[in-house]
């Protein structure tokens, strides 16, 4: 996604997905993650500010698209990554920063042996 902006990204995955399926106009898409059309075009066409959190996780969604991915283009961190910060913000700021050069591949592997508890 480098050198893509939110609203760009999301005209473009939108318009993939209408040249095969017509459920995915602006219209139809703006009415079923619950935002006017209008606004839905000023995203796209980046004159309008990224909506909050829940209408971009509607819209991922509604796009197949990752939600914490489409969240970060927004310039947004996910409510419960918010939560884990506030609790150790130092342990995940080192953390991070640790990480921060490591190949995406490696940082994958990491977080699944975290997360399936084999640490």
């Amino acid at each position: 996604m480098p050198g893509k902006t939110f609203g760009s990204l999301v005209r473009e995955r939108r318009r993939d997905k209408a040249a095969q399926d017509p459920a995915f106009s602006l219209r139809q898409l703006a009415d079923r993650v619950g935002i006017e059309p209008s606004y839905l075009s000023k995203i796209e066409r980046d004159s309008e500010k990224p909506p909050g959190e829940e209408t971009i996780r509607r819209i991922a969604e509604e796009l197949g698209e990752d939600p914490d991915a489409l969240l970060a283009l927004a310039g947004k961190v996910s409510t419960d990554l918010m939560d884990i910060i506030r609790e150790r913000p130092a342990a995940v700021a080192e953390l991070l920063r640790a990480v921060r050069r490591a190949p995406a591949k490696r940082v994958t592997e990491i977080a699944r042996q975290f997360r399936d508890g084999k640490w």
